[in-house]
């Protein structure tokens, strides 16, 4: 008795195992369908996780945090200039998100260039 019981306990934990697996290796983080909360702490490690030496394209970004909360854009000359924010910081619990709320990512021509509180900044000094 004590060997069935032991041997179900073993498979039941293996299935188990192996489903969180395939769920943790092949679920893709969805941002839209989170809570503000979750949705603001992906945000928050995704952009921390940004590197000047790894390339980074406005299209990857938004694959991976979907649409902006806020975003600009101008052109200048010949180039594009976008700015566009996602929220990483709650400040005010009025149902509107503010650029003090938000960290900005600066893109030239589709390429990342600059992230954080400087970004903005950059952004209105162009043209």
């Amino acid at each position: 008795m004590f060997k069935k019981v032991f041997r179900y306990l073993i498979l039941g934990l293996g299935v188990y195992a192996l489903i969180a697996t395939l769920v943790i290796t092949f679920y893709k983080d969805d941002p839209q369908a989170m809570i503000w909360q979750d949705r603001e702490a992906f945000n928050k490690r995704f952009i921390a996780k940004l590197s000047i030496e790894k390339p980074t394209t406005l299209n990857n970004v938004l694959d991976d945090l979907g649409s902006p909360d806020l975003t600009y854009a101008k052109r200048v000359d010949e180039d594009v200039w976008q700015v566009i924010f996602y929220r990483t910081q709650h400040v005010k619990s009025d149902g509107i998100t503010t650029m003090d709320e938000c960290t900005g990512l600066l893109f030239k021509n589709g390429q990342l260039i600059l992230w954080g509180p400087s970004a903005h900044e950059t952004y209105m000094r162009q043209g």
